[in-house]
């Protein structure tokens, strides 16, 4: 059976419902999309853990070189990295247990898919985080909408 995202109602209630955010890929480089989406759902109230092995710092949070590194509870893994490289963050990811493994826009990969889900978690693929919470959550994550 082919892999069909959850619902729209279905993701308003993942972000509504979500705090933490541990973004796989975060540059700090002000100018990439990684960074301009974590920065714009930093802005909304989200806690944005950066996951870049390259980096001390990110949008003023403590860099983690991996997701097991990071010491609170995750709820959303969202992830810009290719495609291929996303069956690992996804077992990583349920190995943490995260509730949702979000692939960013572009980003699709049926093996990565099936090991989030096998551990449990929710799956997003080839969408923007930053685009449907704007969609969704228009007023922000405690609106009603």
């Amino acid at each position: 059976m082919a892999f069909q995202n959850p619902e729209r109602d279905q993701i308003r209630e993942i972000l509504r419902g979500s705090d933490t955010i541990a973004v796989v890929g975060l540059s700090d480089n002000p100018e990439r999309v990684s960074y301009m989406v974590s920065e714009a759902m930093q802005k909304k109230g989200y806690t944005i853990i950066p996951v870049n092995p390259n980096a001390d710092t990110i949008l003023g949070q403590k860099s983690y070189a991996k997701l097991s590194d990071i010491p609170v509870p995750v709820d959303i893994v969202n992830v810009f990295r290719r495609s291929e490289h996303t069956p690992p963050v996804a077992k990583e990811a349920a190995d943490i247990g995260a509730k949702v493994l979000w692939l960013q826009l572009g980003i699709e990969n049926d093996e990565a898919a099936e090991i989030a889900e096998a551990g449990g978690l929710t799956v997003i693929m080839d969408r923007c985080i930053k685009v449907e919470d704007s969609i969704l959550l228009p007023e922000g994550k405690s609106s009603k909408t």
